[in-house]
């Protein structure tokens, strides 16, 4: 394996690259934070859409959001070593072997997340309005959680009234959260975004991987690279898009979160660029 990490020491110690690997410590550093935070999140969404009846897959859906996390930082540092961090003697063969098996390992976490997004996308569009109650203290005997907008409330007879006054209710993840009409709708929009979100990031490490394995092969103009370049632009633009809509619906930490993933995948993309350099100048030299 060809390394994709730049070699020319003589880069590294000028004070643009220096600026440069501080700005993505600090990237993969706030990362590793908001990591801390989407574990706490969904352990305490849990407390209310899991009980002891809840299967291993019930369980791994409502760490969706974890897994994924865990899955992408791996990823990140996975390509941070190959195109920057290591130098071409590391890549043994052993260690090569080593580093696409967890790759897949990270791709079936993956595949599990968009897999929980989209049962749930299905679930939702499929549910029906629940007979016969029209009132949301009706359901206070029935040990559930009001859910609203990713709000999470404990229902009782002293809250029940002031939490919805709408006449339709539903019930979602598995039966343990009851919403109403606007809480589905907005439900259904989240969900939505979560499996599109899913899906565009999926492009973008196909786009990143297809770029390393060219630029692998001393490919670094071409009209296929112009092409996933211009493609990876306006995947980002709608990744933008979803962290505007986050923040619409009051949830800035996600919104946040998007924005340091974007530029932790976007300082991948300026070690491929660095290294595009490298491989132009030495052809350059060559001829």
């Amino acid at each position: 394996m060809v390394s994709a990490n730049p070699k020319a020491n003589e880069q590294r110690s000028q004070p643009l690259t220096n600026i440069r690997q501080w700005i993505k410590l600090t990237v993969y550093s706030l990362l590793l934070a908001n990591f801390a935070f989407y574990i706490h999140d969904d352990w305490t969404i849990a407390q209310h859409t899991l009980n002891e009846n809840s299967s291993l897959l019930d369980w791994t859906s409502a760490f969706a959001a974890s897994i994924d996390e865990l899955a992408w930082f791996v990823l990140l540092f996975l390509f941070e070593l190959e195109t920057y961090a290591l130098p071409d003697e590391k890549f043994t063969r052993a260690r090569v072997i080593l580093m696409h098996s967890v790759r897949a390992v990270c791709y079936v976490f993956l595949a599990h997340t968009l897999f929980a997004y989209g049962t749930a996308t299905v679930d939702l569009n499929s549910l029906s309005q629940v007979e016969g109650s029209n009132n949301l203290c009706d359901f206070v005997t029935e040990e559930l959680s009001f859910g609203y907008n990713l709000d999470y409330t404990e229902l009782d007879a002293e809250n029940c009234a002031h939490l919805s006054s709408s006449t339709q209710f539903y019930l979602i993840d598995e039966n343990l959260i009851v919403t109403d009409a606007a809480g589905l709708v907005i439900e259904k929009q989240l969900t939505q975004l979560d499996l599109m979100e899913a899906l565009i990031w999926l492009l973008i490490l196909l786009i990143i991987e297809v770029m390393v394995r060219m630029q692998e092969r001393d490919i670094t103009r071409s009209r296929m690279m112009s092409a996933l370049k211009a493609l990876k632009f306006m995947l980002y633009g709608l990744l933008w898009g979803a962290a505007a809509y986050w923040i619409y619906r009051g949830h800035y930490v996600y919104a946040w979160d998007e924005a340091l993933w974007i530029l932790g995948f976007s300082a991948i993309g300026m070690n491929l660029s660095e290294w595009r350099k490298e491989i132009e100048q030495e052809q350059e030299a060559a001829s």
